[in-house]
């Protein structure tokens, strides 16, 4: 089952594009989303479907980094797409992981955590 995205966007600066692509390719790829064309002149680094709709994430290398206040949910298809999630998060750097675990109610199910640079990101299932 393919979900579609509740955001237009969401763009997040990094410390390392390099870091920071090999920390989202394989948990956006469990979700769908999936690298475009990627060139040394680029400033920034986007995902989506391929799908032709105008959802994407990307980020951009930036020499200083302040993560914000907010969260970036990804949806996920089931609950074991958010368990498979969990279990690649500690090779992939992720820090303050949370979950995964019934939040907000039994209808929810969600891993919380955090990018190498600090971003807040949660993957969720909602029954």
């Amino acid at each position: 089952m393919s979900l579609p995205f509740a955001y237009s966007h969401v763009d997040l600066r990094v410390s390392d594009r390099a870091n920071a692509m090999a920390f989202y390719d394989d948990i956006l790829g469990l979700l769908g989303l999936h690298r475009g064309e990627t060139k040394p002149e680029h400033e920034w680094i986007s995902y989506s479907r391929h799908d032709g709709t105008e959802q994407w994430f990307a980020f951009t290398q930036a020499a200083k980094v302040k993560p914000g206040d907010g969260r970036v949910a990804f949806a996920a298809p089931s609950r074991e797409v958010v368990d498979q999630v969990a279990a690649l998060l500690p090779r992939l750097g992720a820090r303050n992981v949370e979950g995964p675990e019934e939040a907000y109610g039994p209808d929810y199910y969600a891993v919380f955590f955090e990018d190498p640079d600090g971003n807040k990101l949660e993957v969720c299932c909602i029954d």
